[in-house]
């Protein structure tokens, strides 16, 4: 059965009752493994009982030690949903206070049904009490209450009752010895039970990596610094400004995180794969990926996503893919912060001040006893921030401390081009890409935008609603509007313009951020009505060359925070030519108005400070370097990738002349690097991007421009391509004929992803031409289907892919586009969809395999009675809804099947049987002890049950075509040995763990494989 109630968080509440051969208590180390004591499980099975459920739950006894008096019991089905549970082991001679013990003593029964409820002592953990008896002695505060003779002992039932320090599992509850008058109380501690192999199997065997922690005497002080770090790093991290609002707010400019955040999508990186990896959303790629690099462009949301982490995971407020990272301790390292302060990188003890949060210090070694119980999750922003002669010493840095500490978890961002790619690869880092927002993305950007906007100003929510529909509108109908937002910050700026130009809108990215500073320099005090508080009076462009003489310098030193005095310094050069400002009073008075009223700087930490973001920081150095005349300087960090942006933003500000310099300029440092090179292409794509949007550019140039960026095609590898996918549409016309590219050489491959890469509508014939002339990319137009409109693409690309491989569906869009596909090879549906919708479809469509996953809202099959004439694979996992397997039996080709059972009966499998074509089976988190208990169909020969207990093999006579048995673990290896040699057939048995223990002799050798064949007389 399964338990509907809301995750439990506090320790007491994996509490409970156990009953077996006597009524006592438990606790659930996950959510349905059951710590007790042997005495009160007896020899049979048990039943246990959680107080938010009113039925009890069977148990079976998945490990059990009478001398320990310990037993692991395994539920069949969870009986809460906790997370796993964090297992200690007293290591100290010191007594721990503070401690808990709970439980459910027989007397503590009330209402009129006398149910159980738990109770709850305190209590001091004395370690050298017991050491002797290898036990875990606590002594409660008080004395339980005194009971008649002739009723139970006060704590009679509380065995097995956990004993917890803070959320530190330390042991459980064994007896009450009659001395003390019932303080002592008596425990099973953790040491020898972790130490058991039949208990670590177990645990492993739920998916959960066991992990022990060593208590201390600083315990309860590290305890309660880490739920005040906790605490620090919400009121650091829970809120965030959102760009435009705070112009807009009467009264706070920043939100709830959750507010601004958005989930985007992201591509795992790896050069060794045969074809690109499918774009996931973050969070599911970062859940099995310990250590994460992120590249991501500019406003992309990196440090977004970093700061929701910090906030959510020590908040304990992850779900789904990201809920293990729960409980984990967040130490947030922004680089550019420790740059700005002076600071190198960070050690163990400097990790909790790094972020600079307003906390006290942390007790001493603290950090590093997290770092050694493997909790810590390490977040570095901006790799890219630091110059590239100090990489090599931040790369040493981080690998030194996962080295030290290998079990942490890590992500650290970085911009696309700043560090080779698998840069981190030899620390076990994986690559992810941030890639840029899809058309659905940027509409729920500007549903969240709005919704936000509508709580700061209550009072316009019906102009706001107005101006969400329209915004959205044009996003709809404006493919060059949409290219604009492809990234959280440019999205937020359109979507302030649009409100404050009451939607009209710039229709480039200089205008655009140009019109930004309009907006945030010269209206946001006027509309908020506030004069001028510090005695400072300045224009437009009074602030504009204040701010870039900061800005260029930050660029120059390769920093994005700065300290007042580097300011200041900065300030008094700009000054001696700004008479007008300067009179209005000195350095000093001038940056408090700038820090105050500009909108732009924000306060960081104590005494450092930084623009809002580092893409306006960018914007006004460049305006200061063309303004400057300092084109060459831009020229000689043409190849560096932290400088790229500035160039590039520097075209916008250029007139005539100082263009075709720059654009010139750039095409002869490509030349600096051979023909072919990553290097020379990533050059010369900015010179074409400088290029590309000129108002007016000398022909020659521009011809120089073609004939350079001509010159790069074909790409010869993956950065290459993504460098040339920067161009956008304009890399379309550099595509050579597909007809006179070989299909056997090694160019095809490459340009078949640049299109890919840049996507969308324009990009639509290309791909149409490219798989028509090349069937061998199909597989990587097929993958590609997200980055294309659904309907068009499948129609006119798809169509014509030799579709053999996997077809991802996501949304309903493409659903519908699967009318132009007559014959699908294999198909994946995990999106929301219902079995009308999908049946629909598929009435015109052949399709020979299908996934289903990750549909709550599926909780029929009866659809698939369209394609039973076709199908021959069928998956279905994580669709919790689907019980009913009865209209699987028309399914006459089927030959495979897997299937999640989890929740399910084994009775519910029986019309399996019906099946006549099924040969493969395979069962996952089916909750049996007996092969017996699954129904036996007469015509499959390979048979896999995943994710359950140990099985006994009674009843594999039944399965009478059975050949090859896979099963995760044998609960008794001499009657699995009878079964087989009984059911000859088998000539397979794969054992996910093997069962050493169970050995019938300890001095007969066994095989040290996982697969143990066992050959029928027949075979010889």
């Amino acid at each position: 059965m399964s338990v509907s109630f809301a995750i439990l968080t506090h320790p007491a509440d994996r509490t409970v009752a156990v009953f077996g051969a006597l009524q006592g208590s438990g606790v659930l180390i996950t959510d349905q493994l059951v710590l007790t004591c042997a005495h009160v499980v007896g020899t049979g099975s048990a039943q246990v009982a959680h107080p938010a459920v009113r039925d009890r739950i069977r148990a079976t006894v998945a490990w059990i030690d009478h001398e320990l008096d310990v037993a692991l019991l395994e539920a069949a089905g969870p009986v809460g949903p906790v997370r796993p549970a964090r297992l200690g082991v007293v290591d100290t001679r010191q007594a721990v206070p503070g401690c808990e013990i709970t439980g459910f003593p027989q007397v503590q029964r009330y209402g009129p049904d006398r149910r159980l409820e738990v109770d709850q002592y305190t209590a001091t953990v004395l370690p050298m009490a017991g050491r002797v008896r290898d036990l875990l002695v606590c002594e409660l505060d008080s004395p339980p209450a005194a009971r008649p003779d002739d009723e139970p002992p006060a704590l009679s039932g509380l065995s097995g009752g956990p004993v917890f320090m803070g959320d530190v599992l330390l042991g459980i509850a064994r007896q009450v010895p009659l001395r003390r008058k019932g303080r002592r109380v008596e425990c099973v501690p953790l040491g020898p039970v972790l130490a058991a192999e039949p208990f670590a199997r177990a645990y492993r065997r739920t998916g959960a990596q066991l992990r022990e922690e060593y208590v201390h005497g600083n315990f309860p002080k590290d305890l309660r610094y880490e739920e005040e770090y906790a605490q620090a790093l919400g009121v650091a991290y829970r809120r965030t400004k959102i760009f435009g609002l705070d112009e807009l707010s009467r009264h706070d400019s920043e939100w709830d995180l959750d507010t601004a955040y958005l989930s985007l999508e992201a591509q795992a990186q790896d050069r060794a794969a045969q074809r690109p990896h499918l774009p996931q959303r973050i969070e599911a790629l970062l859940t099995d990926r310990p250590r994460v690099l992120l590249r991501g462009e500019a406003g992309a949301g990196k440090t977004t996503l970093l700061w929701w982490l910090a906030a959510h995971a020590s908040a304990r407020t992850l779900t789904d893919d990201l809920a293990p990272l729960n409980g984990r301790v967040p130490f947030v390292v922004p680089l550019r912060t420790l740059r700005a302060r002076g600071m190198t990188f960070p050690g163990p003890a400097e990790l909790s001040s790094a972020a600079g949060l307003v906390i006290d210090t942390a007790p001493e070694g603290w950090a590093g006893r997290v770092l050694e119980s493997g909790r810590a999750l390490l977040l570095v922003d901006g790799l890219d921030e630091v110059p590239p002669e100090e990489r090599e010493q931040a790369h040493t840095w981080l690998a030194q401390l996962l080295s030290r500490y290998p079990e942490s978890r890590c992500v650290t961002t970085v911009r696309p081009l700043a560090v080779e790619p698998d840069w981190l690869r030899s620390e076990g880092f994986e690559e992810l890409r941030l890639l840029p927002m899809r058309n659905e993305d940027i509409q729920a950007f500007v549903t969240s935008w709005h919704r936000a906007a509508r709580l700061s100003e209550p009072d316009d929510a019906e102009r706001l609603d107005g101006l969400e529909r329209d915004l959205s509108l044009q996003f709809d109908q404006n493919p060059t509007l949409r290219d604009l937002a492809r990234t959280p910050l440019l999205c937020a700026v359109i979507c302030a313009l649009h409100r404050r130009r009451d939607g009209f809108l710039p229709e480039t990215r200089w205008s655009l951020y140009r019109s930004a500073l309009e907006m945030l320099l010269g209206h946001r005090d006027r509309r908020r009505r506030i004069g001028d508080p510090e005695g400072i009076e300045l224009t437009i462009e009074e602030h504009t060359q204040l701010l870039q003489r900061i800005a260029v310098w930050l660029v120059r030193e390769g920093q994005s925070e700065f300290t007042r005095d580097q300011a200041l310094r900065q300030l008094g050069r700009a000054l001696a030519g700004m008479e007008r400002v300067s009179a209005q009073g000195p350095a000093e008075k001038i940056l408090t108005h700038l820090l105050n009223r500009s909108g732009l700087l924000q306060q960081r930490a104590d005494d450092t400070y930084q623009f809002i973001h580092r893409t306006f920081q960018d914007y006004l150095a460049a305006k200061e370097f063309v303004e400057g005349d300092h084109l060459n300087e831009l020229l000689r960090h043409a190849d560096e990738e932290t400088w790229q942006d500035v160039i590039l933003l520097a075209a916008g500000h250029c007139g005539r002349r100082e263009l075709a310099v720059l654009v010139s300029g750039l095409l002869d440092a490509g030349l600096w690097y051979e023909a072919g090179t990553e290097e020379r292409t990533a050059v010369h794509v900015l010179a074409a991007l400088c290029a590309q949007h000129a108002t007016w550019l000398d022909e020659a140039v521009r011809r120089a421009v073609r004939e350079s960026t001509a010159a790069l095609f074909p790409p010869r590898s993956g950065i290459q391509v993504r460098s040339l996918a920067r161009l956008g549409p304009a890399a379309l016309a550099f595509l050579p004929d597909p007809r006179q590219v070989s299909r056997e050489g090694p160019h095809a491959p490459y340009l078949g992803e640049l299109i890919v890469e840049i996507g969308g509508a324009p990009a639509l014939p290309h791909a149409r031409e490219w798989v028509l002339a090349h069937p061998r990319l199909s597989d990587t137009f097929a993958e590609a289907w997200g980055r294309f409109p659904p309907e068009e693409y499948a129609a006119e690309v798809l169509a014509h892919c030799e579709l053999l491989m996997n077809l991802d569906v996501t949304d309903r869009k493409q659903l519908r586009a699967l009318r132009h596909l007559p014959c699908v090879y294999s198909l994946s549906l995990s999106s929301d969809l219902t079995g009308a919708e999908i049946g629909t479809t598929l009435e015109r469509t052949r399709v020979g395999m299908l996934s289903l996953s990750r549909n709550p809202r599926l909780t029929d099959v009866s659809w698939l009675s369209t394609v039973a004439d076709s199908l021959s694979l069928l998956a279905i996992e994580q669709c919790p809804g689907i019980r009913d397997l009865r209209p699987l039996a028309g399914l006459s080709a089927l030959s495979l099947l897997s299937l999640d059972a989890e929740g399910m009966r084994p009775d519910d499998l029986a019309p399996l049987a019906d099946l006549p074509s099924l040969f493969h089976l395979s069962l996952e988190h089916l909750a049996v002890d007996r092969l017996s208990e699954i129904p036996a169909h007469p015509g499959v020969t390979n048979l896999e049950v995943k994710g359950c207990r140990p099985l006994t093999l009674d009843g594999l006579g039944a399965w009478t075509s059975l050949r090859e048995l896979r099963v995760p673990e044998l609960a008794a290896f001499d009657d699995a040995l009878v079964a087989l040699r009984e059911h000859p057939g088998v000539y397979k048995l794969a054992l996910t763990v093997f069962p050493w223990e169970h050995r019938p002799d300890p001095t007969v050798s066994v095989p040290t494989v996982d697969d143990l064949s066992v050959p029928a007389p027949s075979h010889g």
